[in-house]
C-alpha cells in the first residue's frame, strides 16, 4: 500500500479541472463496495447531480454488453457463435464468417476502428448494410483493434434476438432491474432532465453552429436514428454508480450471474497486442486510463465525450466521471485528469498499488499508435469520433 496523503482529494481534482477550463463541467461519483448512499458531486455552471451526459462509448459497456451477456446467460446468444448466424448480411466472405460474438466483444474481430457511414446520403438501414459489407482489415483473432462497427452489429443482434428495438431491450434487461430511470437512448423519451451540451457537429447540417443538447454527439449513431450499439446512451452519475455497484460488484446482481461477470472480466486477448475482456478495457491495455495505482484486477471504459467508468471486483472500488469535454472541441479529452483521479481514488481507500509493483504486462505495454482508418480528417462536418477515447491529438489519418 502507499500513502495517499500526497495525492489531492478526488473532488478537488475535478473541481480544479472545471475551474481551470480543462472541461466545461463534470459530475463525479466514487466509492467502495455496494452498501450505503452514493455521494455525487457536480461542478460547473448549470449542472447538478442529476444532469444527463452523453455517455458516448460507455454505451458499449453499459447497454450493449450487459444485454448480450444476459441473452448469453439465457442461452439465446452463444458467445462463440459466428456473427453471420444472427446477421446473414455479414456473410459471403470466408474470413468474416469466422468472426464470433466473442471477437466483437473483445475487439479482436479484425474489423476497422470506424466507418464514416454517416457521410452516405442514404437511409439508416442502408448505412447499417454498409457496416455489414465492410471487409476485415486483419485476420480474425490476430490483433486487438477497438472497433465501433463491431458494436453497431452487436446492438442490432440484441434487437433482432429480443424482437425489440435496442432502447427497449436495454430498458427491460438492464435499466429497469437496476432502477436506472434517468438513463436511456433518445433523451426526449426519458423523464424531464437537463442534458449537458456537446460540440456542434450535426451530421446532416455541417453549417449549424449550436451545440448539441440531448442529441448524440457521435455522427454515426445520430445518422442511425440516435440508437446504436456503440453510442447513443445518455445517463446520470447516480444511475451509472448503480450500474457498477449493483450490476457488477454486488454478489446478487439482478442482471448478471457471477459466471458471466467473471468471463467478461477475464482477459480474452492473451498473446495479442492488448488486454481486453468482453467489452471492458483491462489493466495493462495500451488504452488503460485507470493509472498505474489502480488495482491490477480493475476494468474500465471511456467515452469520447469525456466520460469514464472504472471498477475493481477484488477491492470493490469504483469511479464514475461524467464530463462534456468535447464542448470545447473534440480534441479535448481530459486524459490526465482521468489518470490523476483514479490514482487519488485508489489512494483514498488504501488500495493503491505501490509505485514499484508490477502491473499486468506493464513493462511491455504497447504504445497507442495510429492505424489507417482509425480517424480521418474531414471537411466542414468535423472528424468522426471513434466513440472511445482511443484517438485524439496525434491520432488522425488523412483520408
Amino acid at each position: 500500500m502507499i500513502d495517499g496523503g500526497n495525492l489531492p482529494d478526488p473532488r478537488g481534482l475535478v473541481a480544479d479541472a472545471v475551474a481551470a477550463g480543462v472541461v466545461p463541467s463534470a459530475v463525479l461519483a466514487y466509492g467502495r463496495g455496494t452498501d450505503g448512499p452514493v455521494d455525487v458531486a457536480a461542478f460547473g455552471a448549470g449542472v447538478g447531480p442529476d444532469t444527463r451526459y452523453d455517455l458516448a462509448s460507455l454505451t458499449k459497456v453499459t447497454a450493449t454488453l450487459p444485454c448480450v451477456l444476459r441473452l448469453a446467460d439465457a442461452g439465446e446468444i452463444g458467445l462463440d457463435d459466428p456473427v453471420v448466424k444472427y446477421l446473414p448480411g455479414f456473410g459471403g466472405d470466408r474470413a468474416k464468417e469466422q468472426v464470433t460474438i466473442r471477437h466483437l466483444l473483445a475487439h479482436s474481430s479484425g474489423l476497422p476502428a470506424i466507418l464514416e457511414v454517416w457521410r452516405l446520403p442514404v437511409t439508416a438501414e442502408e448505412r447499417f448494410a454498409a457496416v455489414l459489407a465492410e471487409p476485415l482489415q486483419a485476420p480474425v483473432g490476430t490483433v486487438v483493434k477497438y472497433s465501433d462497427p463491431g458494436f453497431i452489429m452487436l446492438g442490432r443482434i440484441v434487437a433482432d434476438v429480443t424482437g425489440k428495438p435496442l432502447q427497449e431491450a436495454f430498458g427491460e434487461l438492464v435499466a429497469e432491474p437496476l432502477g436506472m430511470a434517468a438513463t436511456g437512448f433518445l433523451p426526449t423519451s426519458l423523464p424531464p432532465g437537463k442534458a449537458a451540451p456537446t460540440e456542434a457537429n450535426w451530421f446532416d447540417d455541417p453549417e449549424r453552429q449550436d451545440p448539441k443538447s440531448g442529441v448524440v454527439h457521435d455522427e454515426n449513431a445520430e445518422s442511425l436514428g440516435g440508437v446504436a450499439g456503440q453510442a447513443g446512451l445518455f445517463g446520470t452519475a447516480t444511475d451509472l454508480a448503480a450500474y457498477l455497484r449493483a450490476g457488477w460488484l454486488a454478489q446478487d446482481s439482478p442482471i448478471l450471474t457471477p459466471a458471466v461477470r467473471a468471463e467478461a472480466l477475464r482477459c480474452q486477448t492473451d498473446g495479442l497486442d492488448g488486454r481486453r475482456g468482453l467489452g471492458w478495457t483491462l489493466r495493462g491495455d495500451s488504452y488503460d486510463f485507470m493509472s498505474d495505482q489502480w488495482p491490477a484486477t480493475g476494468a474500465g471504459h471511456t467515452g469520447f465525450t469525456g466520460t469514464s467508468l472504472a471498477f475493481d471486483p477484488a477491492t470493490g472500488i469504483w469511479c464514475v466521471l461524467l464530463t462534456n469535454a468535447v464542448l470545447f472541441g473534440r480534441d479535448n479529452r481530459a486524459r490526465q485528469l482521468r489518470r490523476s483521479l483514479h490514482a487519488a481514488v485508489a489512494a483514498e481507500f488504501g488500495v493503491a498499488v505501490p509505485p514499484d509493483a508490477a502491473q499486468p504486462d506493464a513493462a511491455a505495454r504497447p504504445k497507442a499508435v495510429a492505424q489507417p482508418g482509425d480517424v480521418r480528417e474531414s471537411g466542414s462536418g468535423g472528424s468522426l469520433n471513434t466513440g472511445d477515447d482511443n484517438a485524439g491529438p496525434g491520432f488522425r489519418i488523412t483520408a
